[in-house]
Order: C-alpha cells, then structure tokens, then sequence
C-alpha cells in the first residue's frame, strides 16, 4: 500500500510585490517549480534612459532541472512581456489559452527571437499531470478575454492564483468567468489562495464595463466633428467598445499604431473582436469621409497612447494630428508615475483646439476589482492562508486588511517581499529564507548591462552635468606638452563662463604639475587630484557636481 506524503509548498515572487507590473511568481510543490506569468514592468522615475524593467531570474536558472514550465493567466504586457528574454536563457514549456499564445508569440517575434519554443495550449477545461501535482484552470473577468486562474492541487489543498480579475455582472460572453467553478475549487479545498491587489484599496464594486460602454456611445453620440480614442492596444474590451459606439452612430474607423494593429489583427483574426467589416478604413482614407463620420483609434510605441496624442498635439505625427474640434477620448488611465505626463498631454490636445475627455469612471473602468470583489474572491475559495500580490505595497497592506476584516485570522495572511520564501508548514505559513530577486533593465538591446552605477551616472549627468579634462604629458620631461583643455557639456555655458573656466584651467595645470615634478607618479592618482581639486573648486563657486572625467594622454 502506498501511503501519499505530504506535499513541500513554498511561494516565491520574483516580481509584482511592492510595484506595478513585473508580475511573477513561482510556486514550488517538492521538487517542482511552477512559474506563473512572466511580466515586465515599465521603468520607474530616475531610471533614465531604461525601456522596460524585467525580473531577476538568478534562481530560476540556478534551479532549470526542477522547472515544470511558465503559466500565463492572461496577455497583457506586466504578464507575458518578459518571455523574450527570458526564453533566451530558459528552455521551458509555456502554457497559455489561444488568445494569450497568440500575442506571446507576436512578442517574441517583435524581439526578432528564432528559437524554437514549446507552446502548449490550455482553456479553462484542462487538466495537466505532473510528478508532484496536478494543475487545472478557471475563466475569470478581466479587460482582455481568455483571461484565466491557476489551481495547482496539492495533499495539503490547492495553491490558486487568480491572476487579474474582476466580476462583473454584465460581463459580455467572453469575459464570463467561472463562478461555480471557483467555488467547487474552495469547496474541495484551498491552502493558499494568491490574489491580486491592485484595486484593494477602493470601496465597493467596481463599475461594470456595460457602463464604459455606454458612456462611449455617449460620447459617439455628442462629437460634432472627428473622434480620437487614445486607449491601451491589449485593452480588447475597450477596443471593442469602440467598434460598438462606431457603428451604432455610422462612423468609419481607422486603426493608427503598430502595437495597436498587431493586436487587432490576431484579436479579430482569433475571434476575440466583432468588427463590421464596412466601419475599417485605412488611415489614409479619412479625408475622403465627412469629418463626424471619421474616428481614430490610436496607441503609441510599447502599446502606450499618450507619446502619440503628444505628437498628433504637436502636429509632427507621421500619419495623423489634432485638429480644431476634434474631440480626443483618453480611454486609458496613466501608468504609474504618468499622472504629470497625462495632465500635460491633456494640455497639449486642448491648445490643438480639441475638447478631451478623460477621468471619467463611465470611460475608464478598471480591470481589477475592488474590496467587495476581492472578499467575494475569499468566499468562494475560502483559503486557508493568503498571500496578497500584484500591487504596491499600500494595495498588498489593504488586501490584508480587508481579509482581516472578512474574518481571516492576522496570522494566516502574510506579505513577504520579493524574493522571500513564504512556506507552508502545518497550521502556520512563515517566510524562511530569500533567493535572489530584482530588477534587470533593459536598455536598447541591452539585458542587465545598466546597473544601478550606471543610473547614478545618468542622473549626476542629468542634473549638474559633465566636465571633460583633456591633458597630454611628456613622461620623460616630466612636462605639460598640450592642455589642460576642458569641455563642458551641460554644466555652464562656456562663453559665458570664461573666468570660470580659466581659473579651472589654473588650478589644474597647478596640480599636474605638482604631481609629475615628485621622482615618480601614477597616472590613476593624478586623475583622482584632479577630480577632488576641481570638485571642490567648483562646487565652492556655483554650488554644483559636475560628473568629472580626466582624460589623460601621453605624448
């Protein structure tokens, strides 16, 4: 007879506590690591220069053997977007529903990536075997269909990670989830449920997107003259809204952005878009149509729209710009720390002559849901411990609040950051240890070449500038042969500094020549005197740190 140990769980994020996107996190049963999602996050304030932010895989690569594959609850880019580099270096099974295979794919294709990757289809009916446990799937309520939940079994119950969800009352067919699914998993037992937290922090419900959709037509309905819709290219409901508003008031539309377009084609190509094949025009045809029949649907570079309404502002967008009466429809709320950047946009568009519309909750309703929704989550599976996830870490506080307040004992709810093991062990769940956990900036072409040195130097350049150093010596002559000539680049401008920048000059003339008269000297420390000297100098006369750099030669 052979009696079933007791399973080893142990929850790890990589990314998505404490911040928004970057969303991954592997649950461990034994031996076996399951990875679920594989976001990116897209960078913060003071990280210049940086396109994308991914998380630090150190571990998983440590431990490839026990990987059992990379589960995707959904497509948006904080889910799927990190695939591309992390596929270069993982060779893992990647399982996914039809519509989030399918713009993983056009990602990694984006990324020009040529190796063969091992796509395995799921839907919400199927069942996967592997050594320790059995993983199964749930249709949830999100902004893009074929959004699911994760129910990996275990003898201890199931580990469930809901991924992004809302339940909405009036959800559209595609975006029904499955309630009584949900509640036969809490009924069979749940040990810890990971839930998202996101829209933990606001009252209530929140508002259906049968709403949003009338608030669009509303809109639709009322503009005189052409409609712009800036929104996200993954939020297909709100596409959808958009195609709906259009042809119910006869309007033509015509689809302008390359992210926007890819995920257009493979949503309507899939199923996942109704579009009346008569209301698409391309965008070069909008001025044979009236201007109330015309309306533009539009994101800009990595699927955002505000660079590109700045541009259409600014009238140097390639293929459309605003116009007198326009009216410009912000279907998008800012991503995080681009809350300035909206106002400043909205701005722009309003001196372009066009009326905006913006904020308003009937246009942009949330994906995530809010408090009731978050307990109404913990009714149906009823966990026995919770791991909030997926937020800033006054959403992660919130959750927990909430389930305090729902009835959850303190001591089975825990926070950890990222990188900490939350182990289940008995009645308890504690944290014990840490595996590696970061930020890897993507930069260009780059994958991890930017650390945080290097974003140090970008912001001493960004705020006081650079000073360069030119000096040629004659070793032998223990002599200055040409400079010291110094080159300024956004620290003073120069021919308005011309005493500033002799009295520079002097003084480091000066110390080289202190230096190179002594029996012997090394180039490192020479530099080093004249970094000091000139950085005190310097800041003693116009309160600044310039990054300096000596470039010595010999000659």
């Amino acid at each position: 007879m052979n009696l079933k140990t007791e399973n080893k769980i142990r929850i790890i994020s990589l990314g998505g506590q404490g911040e928004s996107g970057k969303n991954m996190y592997l649950a461990e049963v034994d031996e076996d690591i399951y990875i679920l999602d594989a976001g990116l996050m897209y960078p913060e304030v003071g990280m210049l220069g940086i396109d994308v932010v991914i998380p630090d895989i150190s571990y998983l690569l440590e431990h490839r053997n026990r990987i059992q594959g990379i589960f995707l609850t959904h497509g948006h880019e904080d889910h799927i977007g990190a695939l591309p580099f992390i596929l270069n270096q993982l060779k893992v099974p990647v399982y996914g529903t039809k519509l989030t295979l399918e713009l993983a794919k056009a990602n990694l294709r984006e990324h020009d990536f040529t190796e063969d990757v091992d796509f395995e289809l799921i839907n919400s009916s199927s069942i996967l075997q592997f050594p320790a446990s059995t993983i199964s799937f749930f249709k949830t309520n999100h902004s893009i269909p074929d959004s699911v939940g994760i129910c990996i079994d275990t003898t201890e119950g199931a580990i469930v990670y809901t991924g992004d969800f809302k339940f909405d009352q009036a959800a559209a067919e595609l975006y029904q989830p499955e309630i009584g699914k949900m509640a036969a998993i809490g009924e069979k037992g749940v040990a810890v449920l990971l839930s998202v937290s996101s829209g933990a922090e606001k009252p209530g419900y929140t508002a259906s997107e049968a709403i949003a959709a009338k608030g669009m037509m509303d809109v639709f309905y009322n503009a005189k003259k052409r409609i712009i819709v800036a929104c996200f290219a993954s939020h297909i409901n709100r596409i959808q809204h958009v195609f709906n508003a259009a042809s119910e008031n006869g309007k033509k539309v015509a689809v302008v952005g390359k992210s926007l377009q890819r995920v257009y084609d493979i949503a309507l190509s899939n199923g996942y878009l109704d579009v009346p094949e008569d209301i698409i025009i391309p965008i070069s045809e909008i001025g044979s149509y009236p201007d109330n029949e015309v309306v533009v649907l539009v994101t800009g570079s990595q699927g955002e729209p505000i660079e590109a309404l700045q541009k259409m502002a600014k009238k140097n967008h390639r293929q459309i710009n605003i116009q007198e009466g326009d009216t410009v429809l912000i279907a998008a709320p800012p991503i995080k720390g681009g809350e300035i950047n909206l106002y400043k946009t909205m701005d722009m568009v309003y001196r372009a002559g066009a009326e905006v519309v913006s904020g308003r909750k009937v246009i942009n309703v949330p994906g995530h849901g809010s408090q009731e929704e978050l307990k109404m989550m913990l009714n149906l599976m009823k966990p026995s411990f919770l791991l909030p996830v997926h937020g800033e870490y006054r959403m992660l506080k919130a959750h927990a609040k909430l389930a305090a307040e729902w009835g959850m004992p303190k001591e089975r709810i825990l926070i950890p950051d990222k990188g900490e093991i939350a182990e289940i062990q008995g009645d308890h769940i504690n944290t014990t240890g840490k595996v590696p956990a970061g930020n890897v900036l993507i930069d260009g072409s780059g994958v991890g070449d930017v650390g945080n040195i290097v974003l140090r130097d970008r912001r001493l350049l960004s705020q006081d500038g650079i000073l360069i150093v030119v000096i040629s010596l004659n070793k032998s002559r223990k002599a200055i042969s040409a400079g010291p000539e110094i080159i300024s680049r956004g620290f003073v401008y120069v021919r308005e500094s011309e005493k500033l920048m002799d009295e520079a000059n002097s003084l480091v003339k000066g110390i080289v020549q202190k230096k190179i008269s002594g029996e012997s000297f090394e180039w490192a420390s020479l530099k080093q005197e004249i970094r000091d000297g000139l950085n005190q100098f310097l800041y003693e006369k116009t309160k600044r740190r310039p990054m300096i750099l000596p470039i010595i030669m010999e000659g």
